[in-house]
């Protein structure tokens, strides 16, 4: 059952152990987990904590191609099914909690993906310029210059298949789907990039059109019950990412806590068909939703 995925795009400060509860329970239900590039578990021991889970890589690309191609490299050795390229980060937006609270990495964790006592690995452990040090990080060493050139050299870097992730109009869907990537990831970044941009499911409808069935189309962004997940696929989306429902669970209840957020969306989306009367995901289609401003 295609129904959800659970995402955890930036886990920049919480522990191992508690990554690996949230992939133990993704696993037990075969959902895909998504690891960051900036993570502070690497790809090797998430590997190793669920061998046999459904993993994907985010992947950020850094000025420095080597450190990507590294990236890349060990995504592929480590069993990681798919890329998962973010474009919508050229620089962070302004987070004004981070910057307020000058954010840094506790000493404790780093960046695992990379070698301890590199730039790439302790990078988030001060901020230099007095505020943020997550924005420091990503100005300092992510390029922010990509273009479809960009995908291209990524499609001829690995073998995995590129979702291609924080896409808002048709007209990038369609640039998408002719450089060769295997889904669009409709995403605004958890509303964390730019103030006011749309809701991704506003966009969702005109995206799955502009695809018109050339490549797989995923959302995130607002996913909170199974009622959401029941209206995401009838707008046309293949699959639903969530994120911060399952971090909820975790801090209220550890692996049996991120377990039961999956079971709720489940039983959630099993009830909101029944009271449709769809029997199958499949099933599911534009018929069963409507615009509240169209009545």
């Amino acid at each position: 059952m295609r129904w959800s995925i659970t995402k955890v795009e930036q886990m920049t400060s919480i522990r191992f152990e508690t990554i690996k509860k949230h992939l133990n329970a993704a696993a037990s239900l075969n959902i895909i987990f998504i690891l960051s590039t900036i993570s502070t578990s690497s790809l090797e021991e998430i590997v190793a904590a669920a061998p046999k889970g459904r993993k994907w890589f985010q992947l950020y690309v850094y000025k420095d191609r080597e450190v990507s191609k590294n990236l890349i490299r060990r995504a592929e050795k480590c069993g990681f099914e798919a890329l998962v390229l973010t474009v919508d980060a050229p620089l962070f937006g302004k987070r004004r909690a981070n910057i307020r609270n000058q954010f840094t990495l506790p000493k404790h964790l780093r960046m695992a993906n990379f070698e301890a006592g590199t730039e790439n690995s302790e990078g988030l452990a001060v901020s230099k310029k007095g505020g943020s040090a997550l924005n420091d990080y990503i100005d300092q060493l992510i390029d922010r210059n990509l273009t479809w050139e960009d995908v291209d050299w990524l499609k001829k870097t690995t073998r995995l298949p590129i979702v291609i992730k924080g896409i808002l109009t048709a007209e990038d869907a369609r640039l998408c789907v002719q450089h060769g990537a295997a889904a669009v990831f409709v995403s605004n970044h958890g509303g964390r990039q730019l103030d006011t941009v749309n809701a991704t499911i506003d966009v969702l409808e005109e995206i799955v059109h502009a695809v018109d069935g050339r490549c797989e189309v995923y959302l995130d962004g607002g996913v909170s019950c199974g009622s959401d997940v029941f209206k995401v696929l009838a707008l046309g989306a293949n699959m639903v990412f969530a994120g911060r429902p399952f971090l909820w669970g975790l801090t209220v209840g550890g692996e049996a806590g991120s377990k039961k957020i999956l079971q709720i969306l489940r039983d959630e989306l099993d009830l909101t068909m029944a009271l449709t009367g769809v029997v199958k995901i499949s099933d599911i289609s534009r018929n069963y939703v409507i615009r509240a401003s169209s009545l």
